[in-house]
């Protein structure tokens, strides 16, 4: 396990300018529609209202790296700072099964990162996937290397516009550079872990690692295996 710089205890917020915003504007983008559904037969639905989250770069690729031990296949996580994920603790009156108390500062889940205007195609996906490896794990990887994991899903399609892409690589026998992570505040205390591939997928099934790509990802690479 590596940790990079201080670790974190709490995140404070020093503004809430929710009521000033506008809604099209900043790293996520709301829409706001009034929609009518359309029939075969000519006629529609009521107008009803339609709320959809965008973000400037639409989609993301997924990486779960992994190496072959003597206990089998381990994979590499990243305990990273999640605000929203770690802000629900606000509304708790809200919720109908309770969190845990602590809350979810931060959410284990595998190396991911947006997809670029550039990153076109399956040659895109591969060398984007390569960069986010390098940077968020410290492992210098050929776009080649990287092996698709079938196709891409959305993570919440009544809300969410994004797609991820998940990937894989074997980094079986190489040796680790310290991540250069983006310098994001984001980053700060951010953790490393290998673990067993079946240990991160029961943690996953028992809510422990609450990111749904993250177990994609894992019951994809387990289905491949011989």
């Amino acid at each position: 396990m590596r940790q990079r710089h201080s670790s974190v205890t709490d995140i404070e917020i020093i503004e809430d300018f929710s009521s000033t915003a506008r809604c099209d504007e900043g790293f996520l983008r709301v829409r706001r529609l009034r929609c009518r559904n359309r029939r075969e037969d000519g006629s529609s639905s009521p107008v009803y209202r339609v709320d959809v989250v965008d973000r400037p770069r639409l989609d993301a690729v997924a990486v779960l790296v992994y190496r072959r031990g003597a206990s089998g296949l381990e994979v590499l996580t990243r305990m990273n700072l999640r605000p929203a994920a770690f802000f629900r603790k606000d509304n708790r009156g809200a919720m109908t099964v309770p969190d845990p108390a602590s809350g979810y500062l931060r959410v284990e889940e595998i190396v991911a990162g947006l997809l670029e205007p550039e990153d076109k195609g399956e040659e895109g996906l591969r060398r984007r996937a390569a960069e986010e490896v390098h940077e968020e794990a410290g492992y210098k990887v050929n776009p080649e290397d990287i092996r698709l994991l079938g196709g891409s899903f959305f993570l919440a399609p009544g809300i969410l516009s994004e797609k991820v892409f998940p990937a894989a690589v074997d980094v079986t026998g190489m040796s680790p550079e310290e991540p250069e992570g983006d310098g994001s505040p984001l980053e700060e205390g951010t953790q490393l872990h290998w673990r067993s591939i079946h240990e991160v997928l029961e943690a996953c099934r028992r809510g422990d690692i609450p990111d749904a790509k993250t177990e994609v990802a894992l019951t994809r690479l387990l289905a491949l295996q011989p």
